[in-house]
This record gives structure tokens, sequence and C-alpha cells, in this order.
């Protein structure tokens, strides 16, 4: 039976700081009017009420990473020609998440397939990501009640999904009952600073699921939407309608839990240098420039059809069918223009069914 284990709210910075003697602690923290996971401090109490205005997905995927450093050096064995040397960086020290929101959890099973190389025409394993995905524990807080910007459900997720979790917690009388769902949640689970759970939690704690389950409504259908969305690629009036209020910002995909691109640059001084990885977005101009001075994607049209393309046909087409999007509303909630990708994925279904007559 998996461990259950119940903490007082007043006593989670104790528990957080028996965890953070072995490994970095991120949680939620108020920064002005945004919620964000940073370093927990000791003493902090995490930010429990407002939910992250962030997803958690830099822990794991960092916004900017480095690869390796190198240096060239002159050679004399070689006749003078410089010899390259390179240096890995170290490998990522364990790291726990807490409070992290369910379809922040679930967002990461949507990288795993690429970045390991597992997923349809897989071939490649991506190991900066993979050491950082082991090495880090996930501790989900189930959701109380959805915002009018959540639409989890509509992707297969909700409020207590326990996908890519290793710990579920649920808030009861006074504090949290927390569940182990893998062996890394069920190591951050020993610790004397929790006490066992009673049946009164466990009772609680399923009645809070289900209540939260309840609030999300009923979901549609979006089975139809990947074909939808194909037949509709060349119909460029109905993509300029979607994005006329594009402001190209990016806000959407840096927020996104599901969204992965990166570029590499080479940053040097003189003969040293290091080569990062950094975020990048399918909705900035740049994206698609070729070094012809070609850009397949100029328009805030055509980049728009390719993010809720990419979430709602391309990827599902590779990936047994999974939309990836789990659904937490944040590319709705933090848009300046309020372009609602709900809206997108119902209007492109409404004008195929219009087009069959």
């Amino acid at each position: 039976m998996a461990t259950q284990k119940y903490i007082a709210f007043a006593d989670i910075p104790a528990w957080l700081e028996e965890l953070s003697a072995a490994q970095t602690v991120y949680a939620p923290r108020r920064e002005g009017k945004a919620v964000v996971y940073r370093p927990w401090q000791k003493g902090e109490q995490p930010e429990l009420v407002e939910r992250p205005t962030e997803s958690a997905k830099h822990i794991v995927f960092p916004r900017a990473e480095e690869l390796f450093r190198f240096n060239y050096q002159q050679a004399p064995e070689t006749g003078g020609s410089k010899k390259l040397s390179l240096a890995e960086p170290a490998d990522p020290a364990p790291a726990v998440v807490f409070a992290a929101l369910p379809c922040d959890t679930r967002g990461f099973l949507f990288f795993d397939p690429v970045y390991s190389g597992s997923g349809t025409n897989g071939k490649f394993q991506d190991i900066y990501y993979l050491k950082r995905r082991a090495c880090t524990t996930l501790i989900t807080r189930t959701c109380r009640a959805p915002l009018a910007t959540c639409f989890c459900n509509w992707t297969g997720g909700g409020p207590a999904n326990r996908e890519g979790a290793d710990v579920l917690s649920t808030d009861v009388e006074g504090g949290l009952f927390l569940e182990a769902l893998t062996e890394k949640g069920e190591a951050v689970l020993k610790s004397a600073a929790l006490s066992p759970a009673t049946e009164a939690h466990i009772s609680a704690a399923q009645s809070s699921r289900d209540k939260a389950a309840r609030s999300m409504g009923d979901a549609p259908d979006l089975g139809r939407t990947p074909p939808a969305l194909i037949s509709l690629f060349e119909n460029l009036d109905f993509w300029r309608e979607q994005s006329a209020g594009c402001l190209s910002c990016g806000a959407c995909t840096y927020l996104c839990p599901t969204c992965y691109c990166f570029n590499i640059t080479d940053e040097s001084n003189g003969i040293s240098g290091v080569r990062l990885r950094s975020w990048d977005a399918c909705m900035f101009a740049l994206f698609t420039l070729e070094a012809s001075g070609h850009n397949p994607r100029n328009g805030r049209a055509a980049r728009l059809r390719n993010r809720v393309g990419h979430k709602f046909s391309y990827y599902p087409g590779l990936h047994e069918g999974r939309f990836s999007c789990c659904g937490c509303g944040r590319c709705i909630k933090s848009c300046p223009s309020s372009i609602d990708i709900r809206r997108i994925v119902q209007n492109a279904l409404a004008a195929t069914e219009a087009s069959r007559g």
C-alpha cells in the first residue's frame, strides 16, 4: 500500500528544511503580482493561496542552459593549428518541486517521449533533460477549484491528476494529505515532520478531489480536432481571423508547461566560450527565418496555425493521440489580447462542420 501521510500547514517549513539538506527545494513564492517557483528559503511559508503564474517547466528544462564550454589552444604538434578542448557541465543536483499544479507535472509527460527518443520516429536522447528529470521529485497539490481559464479536463487531465507526479497532496482541515505515487515519492515522505494519515484525512481528501472534479463541468469531445485542423491548414482567412489580435509577444509559449522548442548559440570571448541552449518559440517571427532570408511563417496567422496545429493535431499524430496541451489556461489568462485557444479549437470544429453542409 502506498505511503499516506499528513502535515499541518504550520509544519510545512520544517519539512521543507529537512528536504533541503540533501537537495534544492523549489516552492511557490509571491513576487509582486506574480507567483513563481523559486528555491525555498529557510523559514519561508510557501504561497498556497494564489496559483503559480508560471509553470514549473524551467526547473527541469531551464530557460538558459550550458551544454558545454569550449577553448581553442595553439597546438605545436599539429603544425601550428588550434586544438579544441571541450568541458561538459557538472551533473544536476537533486531537486524537489513542492506544490506544483497537476497540469505542471502532467506537462512533463509531453516532453518525455520527445527527449527520451521513445516517441514515434524517435531516435535520439537528450541527456541534459533526462538527467534533470530523473533527479527531480514532483510533489503535486490538488487544485481546489478551477479558474475561468482552466480546461484540463478537455485534454484528459483533472484537478487531482496523478500523471507525472511523485506525490499527490490534497488540502484537508488544517493541512495536507500526502500520498506517495512513486519510489521517489516514498523517499520524501520518510520524514519525522509527517504523521500517519487517518481515515478522516483520507475521506476528506477524496471528498475534496471529487468536489474539484465536479466544478470543472463537462468537457467537449475533441476527437475530431486533429483532422479538422488539417483540413483548415490552407484556409488563411480562418487563421487571419483567429490571429487578428495576436501581438507575437510569446507569453503563451513561455508560460506553457508543454512547449519545448529551443535555440542553440555559441557565446564566445576570444578563444573561449560556452554553448547555450535557450527557450525559443514558434510565435516569434525569427523562429523560422532561413539563412536565405526566406521565412515560411512570416505572418501571425501562419505562426498561430502552427502553435494550435502542433498541440491538437501534429503532436497527437506522432504520440498516440495525446494532445500536447494540459489545459492549464495560462496562455489564455496572460494573453494581452485575450486570445483563447479553446475558442480557436471550437471555431475550427464549427468551420469544418459547416463546410460539410
